[in-house]
């Protein structure tokens, strides 16, 4: 019992601790509850083999985001969705994003350069430290699960047999 006491007051101590530190002004790009990844990356980004890149949302604010430099479009994707699920619930609590649809009906682009290959590394776009992306309407056809240029509705494409 007596184990269990101490122990609870060393876990109180490091969470008020960490708590404390985290509210630290130097350490404002911490997430709230850092990852072991999260804390990695910030410390590469630190040292020059990471870079923060801008993104700027439909509404016209933007947050910044940490990623390796070499990063491909799914890290970059990944990261913001971490970013964003974790603002979110931070201002409103649970609230679920459908990202399937969020990449089903947008994607990222880089000076009017659409990435949309995920397995495309950021700097084959020209990405570096400080640059931005931002989000761009675009459409995923069903049959090839790529990206096309038009929407293809086909809303009613059984009216048209004959019974």
């Amino acid at each position: 019992m007596e184990e269990y006491s101490k122990s609870s007051v060393k876990k109180a101590k490091l969470q008020s601790m960490l708590t404390s530190l985290l509210e630290d002004p130097i350490l404002a790009d911490v997430p709230k509850k850092p990852t072991l990844a999260d804390v990695d990356t910030l410390i590469n980004l630190e040292l020059g083999s990471a870079m923060r890149i801008s993104v700027l949302k439909l509404d016209g604010t933007s947050f910044d985001v940490a990623v390796m430099n070499s990063a491909t479009v799914k890290d970059l994707k990944l990261v913001i969705m971490k970013k964003v699920n974790d603002m979110e619930q931070s201002k409103m609590g649970h609230r679920h994003i459908s990202w399937r649809h969020v990449w089903a009906n947008y994607c990222l682009s880089h000076h009017n350069e659409k990435l949309l290959d995920d397995w495309s590394m950021l700097q084959n776009f020209g990405i570096q430290n400080n640059s931005q992306v931002h989000f761009v309407p675009y459409v995923m056809t069903k049959e090839s699960r790529r990206h096309s240029k038009r929407r293809k509705h086909r809303f009613f494409h059984g009216l048209n047999k004959l019974s």
